[in-house]
């Protein structure tokens, strides 16, 4: 009775294996894996965006009422443009997106010039701080 018991889970055993690797691995494989070119897709988009977020940000210091907020407060421009390029991703992205936001705020005519240079100097510092953080 144990060597027909032995005899059925060996048989078992052996057409499991055989089915197992008669299947082709990259057929299983294939769903799970991501392709060269969508890997290199999402890193141009995320250097594009990154290249775009980092424009916003030293455009908006560079305009003419971030230059006199800036000499107002004794802080050199230039530190802060070369400061902008050390942020990650997400703080880049963040500053941007309020940047942008408090730009087209200043055009529509719901900020004041004395709001928009509050703005600018809070963003100033907090790119400061984060880069010394660092």
């Amino acid at each position: 009775m144990h060597s027909l018991m032995r005899q059925f889970v060996r048989v078992a055993t052996a057409s499991t294996l055989a089915i197992v690797f008669m299947i082709p691995q990259d057929s299983l494989a294939q769903s799970h894996v991501v392709s060269l070119a969508e890997l290199q897709g999402a890193a141009v988009a995320a250097t594009q965006a990154r290249e775009r977020n980092i424009e916003t940000l030293r455009a908006f210091v560079s305009s003419p009422v971030a230059e006199k907020a800036l000499k107002s407060a004794h802080v050199d421009s230039q530190h802060v443009k070369n400061a902008v390029s050390r942020l990650n991703d997400q703080e880049l992205a963040q500053l941007a997106a309020r940047a942008s936001k408090a730009q087209a705020d200043f055009a529509a005519g719901s900020l004041s010039d004395r709001d928009l240079i509050i703005i600018i100097l809070a963003v100033v510092a907090l790119v400061l701080i984060i880069v010394a953080v660092r």
